[in-house]
């Protein structure tokens, strides 16, 4: 009887204990999960484990107070981006203007950006400090432009004012402090702090607006709903400099680095060659069977190329072929392996990051024709105040972390990502055909419905399509100027201005037909992307 009770409480501690060791090893599998998910959908590529002398010059490089900086500037500069989205309309129209010469004011920052990545991207071979204090002046000035141009009278100071806030974007920075400077191990903590700023930023930015409703002059400045956005985020990016130009550190240049480290003593260098004579006899056969296959130049050969696959793409070109190798394969223009690849069963051509990146181009194009136009629909429909908007819009861009964490740390581990991929371009139409103004009466109910449905699937989506392109992306994009992370931003950037550009265009047609129009390339664009996607589904892991 004794040994039965004795055996019983050992069975129940041995529970209670496995119970424990399950429930650790589930909260830390999910906060990988996400940690992972989050690497992805930055596409900072994390490389191989590093060798003992590249960990300690990645050490010698970080600085968390540097990082720190360059997270607070992704932070600034996505409220810069959306903080002028709810009254971007209403400062038009004070200026003389149409009320839809909205999607070029918002627009003018994304056409800066197209170039400012590409110059920024390069300039941090040489420095991280110098491009952060330039972004940070480039953006104080133009957020001024942007206030003052309302005393002024002028459309012109205030797109200028725009397109110089655009060409301080420093993002490609950002992302290339994080993956050249942060140490591996904690790279992925950096990775999904990038993404969260990002995410913060958005949200901050309507909302901030939406706090902005005052009036008053001071001298012959105006501080209005119009005006004050662009005072605020001249002050803070002010604030910013003198922070930056105090804490930031700039990394010593890898080469410098190197030769600082202290050379290896006469035992670990006995050490290393112990090992390596262990190891030499069990690699004898496979090398003495490829020296029968191959000859020395072909051996000469192989190693070219392998150091050839380690170096980075040189030029946007260079990087883009990596990005679709495909279309080099079949010397096709883009868009004609797209067409290929939906009308015919070509396995040569049918490669899935071309699929990935018409998916990417859909999304951020659907996502920026919601948020841009979001201020003249609304007005025009529901009358809605400024308040109002940027309450809608913040309430979109709070649901972006926690859709992310949802997907990352749950959803991925029950559905494969080829799963998800297609249900959320399959939600993402939904959104759309479900915002058409048709026969009936247009309500909030409606709008707002259809536009978290579409804002929330086409996050899901975007995520889930970034973490499939990661896997399948050149590890010679992972860093250098030419980087993944670089060609994502700018594929964005183009989707976001060609979306902000049809929302001006479709304005002459009248405000009745603006959200008919604008919403029509959007569900061919996602029509055309789940086409592809049954095409190429079986390829998809």
């Amino acid at each position: 009887m004794l040994c039965y009770i004795l055996s019983w409480c050992e069975a129940i501690l041995q529970d209670s204990v496995v119970d424990s060791m399950e429930a650790a090893i589930d909260r830390l599998s999910y906060s990988t999960n996400f940690l992972n998910f989050s690497v992805q959908r930055s596409l900072i590529m994390l490389e191989e484990l590093p060798t003992p002398v590249e960990e300690h010059v990645d050490d010698q490089r970080y600085h968390f107070m540097s990082l720190l900086l360059n997270l607070a500037n992704t932070f600034l500069y996505m409220i810069n981006t959306y903080i002028v989205v709810p009254t971007a309309d209403d400062y038009s129209m004070s200026l003389g203007a149409a009320a839809t010469v909205c999607g070029i004011v918002i627009g003018a920052m994304a056409v800066a950006q197209v170039f400012s990545s590409v110059y920024f991207s390069a300039w941090s071979n040489r420095s991280y400090f110098r491009p952060l204090v330039f972004s940070s002046i480039v953006l104080f000035v133009g957020n001024v432009m942007y206030a003052l141009a309302y005393d002024l009278k002028s459309i012109p100071i205030l797109l200028i004012g725009r397109i110089f806030c655009g060409l301080g974007s420093a993002r490609a920075v950002n992302r290339r402090y994080i993956s050249d400077c942060v140490p591996l191990r904690i790279r992925m903590q950096a990775s999904a702090g990038f993404v969260s700023a990002s995410a913060l930023g958005m949200a901050c930015g309507p909302a901030l607006a939406g706090l902005l409703q005052t009036n008053f002059k001071i001298y012959k400045l105006t501080f209005n709903q119009d005006t004050l956005p662009g005072w605020v985020m001249a002050f803070a990016w002010l604030i910013y400099l003198i922070w930056l130009w105090i804490s930031f550190r700039e990394p010593a240049q890898e080469n410098d680095e190197v030769n600082n480290v202290p050379q290896k003593s006469n035992a670990a260098a006995e050490n290393d060659a112990l090992e390596r004579g262990v190891v030499q006899p069990l690699l004898l056969k496979s090398v003495g069977d490829e020296q029968d296959n191959e000859g020395d130049q072909e051996g000469d050969g192989s190693e070219e190329a392998q150091e050839e696959s380690r170096r980075p793409a040189n030029s946007i070109v260079e990087a883009y072929r990596l990005l679709t190798p495909s279309v080099k394969a079949c010397g096709a223009p883009f868009l004609l392996v797209l067409l290929r690849i939906i009308l015919t069963n070509d396995h040569y051509c049918n490669s899935l990051m071309q699929v990935q990146l018409l998916i990417y181009f859909m999304l951020k194009y659907a996502m920026e024709v919601l948020l841009s136009e979001s201020s003249v629909v609304t007005t025009y429909y529901f009358s809605w105040s400024t308040s109002t908007v940027a309450i809608f819009l913040a309430c979109l861009g709070l649901t972006v972390l926690p859709v992310n964490i949802l997907v990352g740390s749950y959803i991925s581990n029950i559905f494969e990502d080829r799963q998800i991929l297609l249900a959320s371009e399959i939600m993402v139409c939904l959104g759309i055909l479900l915002s058409f103004q048709v026969i009936i009466p247009y309500s909030v109910p409606q709008y707002v419905c259809s536009g978290l449905l579409m804002f929330v699937s086409a996050e899901v989506l975007e995520g889930v399509n970034l973490s499939l392109l990661s896997r399948v992306m050149s590890s010679r994009l992972s860093r250098g100027t030419y980087n993944g992370g670089l060609l994502s931003t700018e594929a964005g950037t183009i989707a976001r201005v060609i979306a902000d550009v049809t929302i001006t265009l479709a304005g002459y047609l009248g405000q009745s037909k603006l959200l008919n129009v604008t919403l029509l390339p959007s569900l061919l664009i996602c029509i055309t992307s789940i086409f592809a996607t049954c095409r190429t589904y079986n390829s998809l892991y």
